[in-house]
C-alpha cells in the first residue's frame, strides 16, 4: 500500500506537471508518484541516469561531484528546461523540474557522508532540500522511505496542498529562492541581458565564477590598466548546451560582488551572440576559453566556424587573452594558432606579467 496514496492523488488532480529526475537513490519517490492513477496528469518524463556516463550525457558536462547540491540544482534545472519543451503549450507557472541526488547504504561501507539533496526549479523560484544522515542507523530501503516522504513533501508545497515533511533526528535543512522581476524577463526572451548598472558594458569578462577567486580580480586589474575601461563581470544564465542557472545559482553568483562591481546576466552563450549584443567592446579572457573558440568540434562546420568568427570583426570586438593552466601545461596567447583574420584583435598578457594556475573547479573541490 502507497501511504502516500491520498496526496498523490491530490497532485495528479492539480494542474501541475513535471520532469523528475534521480541518481543513486529515490527511485522509490518516482514509483511512489507512478503508482496512483492520474500519473499522465502529472507526469510528463522521468529519467534514472544511474552511471556517471549516463549522468554526464544528461547535463552534458562532468560534475565535480556526482553528489552534490550543486549537481541536483543543474538536474534540476534541466528536468524543467525539458518541461517547457514537453509541455509547450501549458502555463509555465503549472511546470516543475525536480531532482534527486543521494548517497545511501549499499552493499559495502562508503567512506563519504550518507546524504541525499532534492531540489525543484519552477518559473519562478528555485527551492532546496538537503540533509546528512547518521551512517549505519538506517537501512537502505529505510533512507529510500525518507527521501520518498521529502520529495512528496516538496512537490506538495508547490502544488499548493499541505503535507508533513518526515521527521528524523537530523537536521533537514530547506530554502528557497525566488527569482527577481528582471531575472524572470531574460529567461522569458524579454531582454537580452540585465545588468547593476546602466552603462554600456565596453570591458567585459566573461566567466561562470564559482566561486569569484584573487585569479579573477588580478585579471580585472590588469586589464582596466592597459585599457582605462572599466570591468563589467559577465555571467550566462542560460547557455545552450549546459542547463540553465538556477535562481539559487545566480543569486550566490551575484552576491560575491562588491558595491563598485559592475556584473550582468545574460542569454548570449556564444562569444559571436556576445559580439552582437555587445559591439566595439574588449573580452577579457582566458587562453583555454580561446582555444575553445577556435575549436571546430564547437561548430558545424569549418566554414561555420569562420562565419562565428567573421564576426568578431563585424561587431570590432578585441580580446585581452591571460595564459592559463590547460593539461599541466601553461599555455599563452602565442601558443594558439588564432585565425589570421582576427589575429591583431588578440592582445596577451607574458607569463612574467600573470600567471595564476588557481582555477575555480579546484576551490570548489577544496571547498567541499
Amino acid at each position: 500500500m502507497n501511504k502516500y496514496q491520498n496526496i498523490v492523488k491530490q497532485i495528479h488532480s492539480s494542474p501541475f506537471k513535471l520532469v523528475i529526475v534521480s541518481s543513486g537513490g529515490g527511485t522509490n519517490a518516482i514509483s511512489s508518484l507512478l503508482q496512483v492513477p492520474g500519473a499522465s496528469n502529472t507526469i510528463l518524463e522521468s529519467n534514472i541516469p544511474y552511471s556517471k556516463e549516463s549522468m554526464n550525457e544528461f547535463l552534458n558536462t562532468v560534475p565535480d561531484k556526482y553528489c552534490s547540491l550543486d549537481t541536483c540544482l543543474s538536474m534540476a534545472a534541466n528536468a524543467y528546461k525539458k518541461s517547457t519543451k514537453i509541455a509547450s503549450k501549458s502555463k509555465s507557472k503549472y511546470l516543475l523540474g525536480i531532482s534527486i541526488t543521494a548517497n545511501l547504504s549499499t552493499t559495502y561501507e562508503k567512506k563519504g557522508d550518507h546524504k541525499f539533496f532534492i531540489v525543484v526549479q519552477s518559473h519562478d523560484y528555485t527551492k532546496y532540500l538537503e540533509c546528512y544522515l547518521e551512517k549505519g542507523a538506517r537501512t537502505r530501503e529505510m533512507e529510500e522511505e525518507l527521501i520518498t516522504g521529502c520529495v512528496i513533501y516538496l512537490l506538495s508545497e508547490s502544488c499548493g496542498l499541505k503535507c508533513d515533511l518526515p521527521k528524523i533526528s537530523e537536521k533537514i535543512i530547506i530554502n528557497q529562492i525566488n527569482a527577481e522581476k528582471s531575472w524572470k524577463k531574460l529567461f522569458n526572451d524579454q531582454v537580452g541581458y540585465i545588468s547593476n548598472t546602466k552603462n554600456t558594458p565596453e570591458l567585459i569578462f566573461p566567466g561562470s565564477f564559482n566561486p569569484l577567486h584573487e585569479g579573477h580580480i588580478r585579471m580585472k586589474e590588469l586589464a582596466e590598466k592597459k585599457t582605462g575601461m572599466h570591468t563589467t563581470f559577465e555571467i550566462c544564465a542560460r547557455n545552450a548546451d549546459k542547463p540553465p542557472l538556477t535562481f539559487y545559482e545566480i543569486k550566490r553568483t551575484i552576491d560575491q560582488f562588491q558595491n563598485d562591481e559592475s556584473w550582468m546576466l545574460t542569454s548570449a552563450g556564444r562569444f559571436s551572440e556576445k559580439a552582437a549584443m555587445f559591439p566595439n567592446s574588449v573580452f577579457i579572457i582566458g587562453a583555454d576559453t580561446l582555444m575553445r573558440v577556435f575549436d571546430e568540434k564547437f561548430y558545424k562546420s569549418y566554414k561555420d566556424m569562420m562565419n562565428h568568427i567573421q564576426r568578431f570583426n563585424d561587431h570590432n570586438i578585441n580580446f585581452l587573452v591571460f595564459g592559463r593552466k590547460v593539461n599541466k601545461k601553461f599555455i599563452s596567447l602565442e601558443k594558439i594558432k588564432v585565425p589570421e583574420i582576427i589575429e591583431a584583435r588578440c592582445t596577451g598578457f607574458e607569463e612574467a606579467i600573470f600567471r595564476d594556475d588557481i582555477s575555480s573547479t579546484e576551490l570548489r573541490l577544496t571547498k567541499n
